[in-house]
């Protein structure tokens, strides 16, 4: 399972960070269960935030970098992608990855990557922290998101 050797994380002070979360609207179960996932960790940090949704995990990386150009100290993108017959599948996930990678460097600021790519939605499931499932992508980039902008901030002084 991908979450294994996740590290023990506690919740941290991070009252000062103003942070947006950028969801896709596909896949509603597994996003909204991600979304929650953020929520309860950005929630426990005191950290302000906000909801923007998206229509899909392509729209990512633009709404990103606008929500960072416009102040916030970090995003958590939070998507579904599910391999179809197609390779749009690798078009969208590369896109997404490349995307956000990019906004995260040339912002300097922090993007939790909550961005599913998955075979099917039994493994979106497991990974939405649903009730049952083995892990919380959402909670976990989440958490990403604020580490690193504390870490950032910290760096600089």
């Amino acid at each position: 399972m991908s979450g294994h050797g996740a590290p023990d994380r506690q919740p941290i002070d991070a009252s000062d960070l103003k942070v947006v979360v950028v969801a896709g609207e596909w896949h509603d179960v597994i996003s909204d269960g991600l979304i929650a996932g953020a929520e309860r960790v950005l929630e426990e940090s005191g950290a302000a935030w906000r909801l923007v949704r998206v229509p899909g995990s392509f729209e990512l990386p633009v709404v990103a970098k606008a929500a960072l150009d416009a102040g916030a100290d970090a995003v958590v993108a939070l998507g579904v992608i599910i391999r179809g017959g197609t390779p749009h599948f690798d078009f969208v996930s590369s896109a997404a990855t490349d995307g956000l990678t990019r906004v995260a460097l040339d912002t300097g600021k922090p993007v939790g990557f909550g961005v599913l790519t998955l075979d099917d939605e039994a493994q979106g499931i497991d990974r939405a922290g649903l009730p049952g499932s083995k892990e919380d992508k959402g909670a976990e980039a989440a958490d990403a998101a604020l580490r690193t902008a504390l870490t950032l901030r910290s760096l600089r002084g």
